[in-house]
């Protein structure tokens, strides 16, 4: 059997919710024997269904049927819980660090102060539906992060803490790229060491304009959708 045969078939399978949204698919040795063919071809058809983001594989687990990416709004600022939750999926979080540090270039930077002074670092791993979602390192300025606990941030993100200290947010200036996941971002998120993902880096302001935090946010690609929309007026139509 040709592997695009068998990837017809498996994907026929996932379009008829034989196996359904997030579930086990049978592993590669047993579909060698269902369908009469090599690991070899298996593997290929599997790879062309990842490909296709209709399955994705969990390392020592198995391949699974994908689920619907969580949609995040890029509109207005929102946190990841809230997207999470949106989605219908039970969020959470898990604290990996939390430590003053020296602030890395790219933290000095956002936040406009010199390179090596003190910054509260926090890196944590959002979860939906107990899965890995987001990787997040978040810095915030030391003045602002000395009232800040290592149980608040177990509790709740920054956007909630800050303006319980008296801290009014007032604008988020936020920039997206892409990158493969290193050996250390790929166990954490639980895919695959190369696999793409999608990076927001995050810089919030105060209201006397002052940059408070920097954030980068990891998540594999096909977990995640960010949506904008736009108002469209006249003028706008007439350069379409």
């Amino acid at each position: 059997m040709r592997y695009l045969d068998l990837a017809d078939a498996l994907r026929a399978r996932v379009a008829a919710g034989s196996i359904g949204p997030g579930g086990a698919l049978p592993g590669e040795l047993d579909l060698a024997a269902e369908y009469g063919t090599s690991r070899v071809t298996v593997r290929r058809a599997l790879d062309l269904l990842r490909q296709e983001g209709l399955v994705v594989s969990r390392r020592g687990a198995g391949w699974f049927a994908a689920v619907d990416p969580v949609r995040q709004p890029l509109g207005r600022v929102t946190t990841i819980e809230a997207a999470v939750e949106a989605a219908g999926a039970v969020p959470g979080r898990r604290i990996l660090s939390f430590a003053f540090v020296e602030a890395p270039p790219a933290a000095a930077t956002a936040l406009e102060i010199e390179r090596g002074s003190e910054v509260l670092r926090v890196e944590r791993l959002n979860v939906a539906d107990d899965r890995p979602f987001a990787l997040v390192d978040a810095y915030v300025r030391a003045d602002i992060g000395a009232d800040v606990s290592r149980a608040d941030v177990e509790r709740a993100p920054f956007y909630d803490l800050l303006p319980l200290r008296g801290v009014v947010l007032s604008g988020v200036h936020q920039s997206i790229t892409a990158e493969v996941a290193d050996a250390r971002v790929s166990r954490l998120l639980d895919t695959d060491s190369g696999a793409p993902l999608l990076v927001s880096r995050r810089t919030t302001y105060d209201a006397a304009g002052t940059r408070i935090l920097y954030s980068e946010h990891r998540s594999p690609a096909e977990r995640t959708t960010l949506e904008i929309e736009f108002s469209l007026h006249r003028g706008a139509l007439e350069h379409v």
